[in-house]
């Protein structure tokens, strides 16, 4: 009959291609039991928006079945959201794990659109999912998510907005509409609020959505965000692509990751006759990722659907579910939670919160 040790040595033999190990090294295989022929264990993904859980699940599940005497096989897959952030950011946010800047060089190129609809597929995977509008210029998150209420106070912090399984925070539920007049440190004093004073409880992602550019403000918006890395958006454009590459080496020279470029508009596709057209140019965001060394994420259609999507307060992930866009926003997604997984275990900090997140999905016999 087949034992806890045949088992594991199965499973030694399917490797996560991200992590560039097997199973059982990457820490992923646990409660193993085996009873009569009868094989159970737990199969624990880095993250619930894995891209690969499905081939991984299935190659786990032959590799058990194939020993001899085994008449059953039940695999009960979760993930484990792990903590990387840089040393001494658990103090003020304990419960949050990672935190992933959303940038770009410069305005006009999507940036916030990509924040919402990330940040809303994570949550569909079963993540947990905040989302602070760090524009303090000008917020936009309020509108695409469709929200026009004030957060409330409750034991002297300040509670987020909930829409879309997303909390949420920016400076436009408080501004009425006014234009934001400030220098660089009430900027930074407003930032600094938004993220040691809401009650953002246990989080396994919180988004960040930077403003654009490269300068003061973004510094120091840069430094007082315990950030786990960055995604820069991009159009191809040369001047979008050059100012682009800026944002990247500013947030490499103050030591954040650069987690990847996401080329937005790439392409148009008419939905008539379905000829493609590259609008500004082609390969801009392979350009781009060769010169930061950050791998390109993924390529996002120019769609004005997205924009009415937008502007009406629904993403496009939820409005259109469906839909080919939604699908390049998913993708992009989980690339780039896959990424945050990939990152090195040296940067996680100790003590926050448990460390870890468990999300439970289902059994597959």
């Amino acid at each position: 009959m087949p034992d806890k040790q045949r088992v594991l040595e199965a499973l030694r033999t399917v490797q996560d291609p991200e992590l560039g190990k097997d199973l059982v090294s990457a820490g992923m295989i646990e409660e193993v039991e085996v009873v009569d022929g009868r094989v159970s264990f737990k199969l624990v993904l880095t993250t619930p928006a894995c891209p690969l859980k499905s081939q991984l699940r299935d190659a786990a599940l032959k590799a058990v079945e194939e020993i001899p005497g085994v008449q059953e096989v039940v695999v009960n897959l979760t993930s484990r959201v792990t903590a990387h952030r840089p040393d001494g950011s658990a103090a003020s946010l304990p419960g949050v794990r990672n935190i992933v800047a959303v940038a770009s060089g410069k305005g006009g190129v999507g940036k916030s659109t990509v924040a919402v609809n990330i940040a809303v597929a994570l949550a569909e995977c079963g993540a947990s999912v905040g989302l602070l509008d760090a524009d303090i210029y000008g917020p936009t998150i309020p509108v695409m998510m469709g929200v026009n209420e004030r957060p409330r106070m409750m034991n002297g912090k300040i509670v987020p907005v909930l829409r879309h399984n997303v909390k949420l925070m920016s400076l436009g539920f408080l501004m009425n509409g006014s234009p934001v007049i400030w220098r660089g440190p009430l900027v930074s004093g407003a930032v600094k609020q938004m993220l040691t004073e809401v009650d953002w409880g246990e989080l396994d992602y919180l988004v960040v959505d930077l403003p654009p550019g490269t300068g003061d403000a973004q510094l120091t918006l840069a430094q007082v965000v315990p950030l786990t890395g960055v995604v820069v958006v991009t159009t191809s454009q040369d001047v979008a692509l050059k100012i682009a590459t800026n944002a990247a080496a500013m947030f490499a020279r103050m030591d954040v990751p650069i987690l990847g470029i996401v080329e937005n508009m790439s392409f148009f596709v008419c939905p008539d006759c379905g000829h493609r057209t590259d609008v500004f140019s082609h390969g801009g965001g392979e350009r781009a990722a060769e010169k930061t060394g950050a791998p390109l994420l993924g390529r996002l259609p120019l769609e004005p659907q997205t924009v009415k999507d937008g502007d009406a307060g629904t993403p496009t992930v939820v409005s259109r579910p469906n839909s080919e866009q939604a699908e390049a926003f998913r993708a992009l997604a989980s690339a780039l939670a896959a990424r945050v997984s990939m990152l090195t275990p040296g940067r996680t900090p100790a003590g926050v919160g448990s460390g870890s997140a468990d999300h439970n999905e289902r059994s597959d016999a």
